[in-house]
């Protein structure tokens, strides 16, 4: 540690990418957003979506570009259900609450017993408070730093976090994350869908580990910042948990349970798509020139300016994207086989539209020797064997019994 524990300020947190965004790039992200459109900041909801449908170009460069997709959706005439309804928004605030009650007892004990650890005493609230987003990051990446250093229990409600994705900041607001006498971080998200008998929805569960990762991802970028820059031994040094507390309600009561949940799968993702995201320069690169996103443009227009950008469209896109419906209408005007989702995609290869199956089906086209084409003409083959038999069935029955009377 150093001589004198929060002292005085750390030193500045490093950039996350090898090297900063050109001012060159800078104007091309704000010439796609349209002129005088703010840009759309990137959240921890964003980035778990882009890293679970990694291969979707057209949410990478607008998310990157932070355009507003809500606004973009309506302009194209397929507004999203997407987000919270204002019930379950009110709701999951005041669960949020009950949980954080009492200078968070009943999370601090929550976290003893599911997370192994012992009964946290004394537990410290820092005031995380300051000047916008930038400085709250800050003020919270020197809190953290004191409480590590500090050695006791620490509970940070809300803290802010940076993370720079494709040369710009996002900043990330957990529900809390606490450190512990070891000096080990923990992320606590805060979730209103019950567990019921112990056990939570799986999908719900696998979106709440996506958006947990990220926030350990800017986690990791703080405590090796922080690591680096003390003279710490190991044995004093900041880490991150890569479990994370997922606290519900218990069954249909607003009593808090909670569960630990492994998001190492879900890190290692987020690391790659992040990564990936450093190729926003060169998707926009390849763009028409004068291409924009501005939602003023005409409907034709816009919509060939997003058309112009490839997309990953998957059902499951319907509960992440804002895009998503205008993605789905596009991709069943065209027969794509992504409408039917991506494990009817995986297993038809080669067959891109749904046309080319039927017509691999019938044996009108298609390779024999092609598994995928053999697979399908012989599930034709026993479709039409079902329909005969039962036609026939239901003819000997008719038969058999006479014309139904008219009533």
């Amino acid at each position: 540690m150093s001589d004198s524990p929060g002292s005085g300020p750390p030193p500045p947190l490093p950039r996350q990418q090898a090297t900063p965004p050109t001012t060159a790039l800078r104007q091309r992200l704000a010439e796609l957003r349209g002129p005088s459109v703010a840009p759309q900041p990137l959240d921890a909801r964003a980035l778990a979506a882009l890293a679970a449908n990694p291969g979707c170009e057209r949410r990478a460069l607008l998310d990157g570009a932070g355009v507003n997709k809500t606004v973009l959706a309506q302009a194209l005439g397929s507004p999203s259900a997407f987000g919270q309804s204002q019930f379950a928004f009110m709701r999951g605030n005041a669960f949020e609450a009950r949980v954080k009650a009492d200078g968070g007892a009943d999370l601090m004990r929550l976290l003893a017993e599911h997370m192994g650890t012992a009964d946290p005493v004394d537990v410290t609230v820092p005031d995380l408070t300051a000047a916008g987003p930038e400085g709250r990051a800050a003020r919270t990446a020197l809190a953290l730093r004191e409480a590590t250093e500090a050695g006791g229990w620490t509970l940070f409600d809300h803290p802010m976090l940076a993370l720079e994705v494709a040369g710009s900041p996002a900043y990330l607001e957990p529900d809390a994350v606490v450190v512990d006498p070891a000096g080990r971080w923990t992320v606590i998200e805060i979730k209103s869908f019950p567990m019921i008998d112990a056990s939570a929805d799986a999908a719900k569960v696998g979106a709440a580990a996506r958006q947990s990762a990220v926030y350990v991802l800017a986690l990791e970028r703080i405590a090796a910042h922080i690591n680096s820059a003390d003279s710490a031994d190991s044995a004093d040094s900041a880490t991150v948990h890569d479990r994370i507390l997922l606290v519900c309600p218990k069954d249909f009561s607003n009593l808090p349970t909670a569960s630990a949940v492994d998001v190492r799968k879900q890190l290692a993702v987020t690391r790659r798509q992040l990564a990936r995201l450093t190729r926003v320069e060169d998707i926009a690169a390849a763009l028409p020139e004068g291409t924009t996103f501005d939602p003023g443009l005409p409907t034709a227009e816009l919509t060939a300016a997003v058309e112009s950008v490839g997309a990953a469209y998957a059902p499951e896109c319907l509960a992440a994207c804002e895009l998503a419906f205008h993605c789905r209408g596009r991709a069943r005007d065209a027969g794509a086989v992504e409408a039917l989702g991506r494990g009817a995609r995986g297993e038809l290869g080669g067959l891109t539209t749904v046309d080319a199956v039927l017509a691999a089906a019938h044996g009108e086209e298609g390779d024999p020797s092609d598994p995928t084409v053999a697979a399908l003409r012989r599930a034709a083959v026993l479709r039409a064997e079902a329909l005969a038999s039962a036609s026939a069935s239901a003819s000997a029955s008719a038969s058999a019994g006479g014309a139904p009377a008219c009533r």
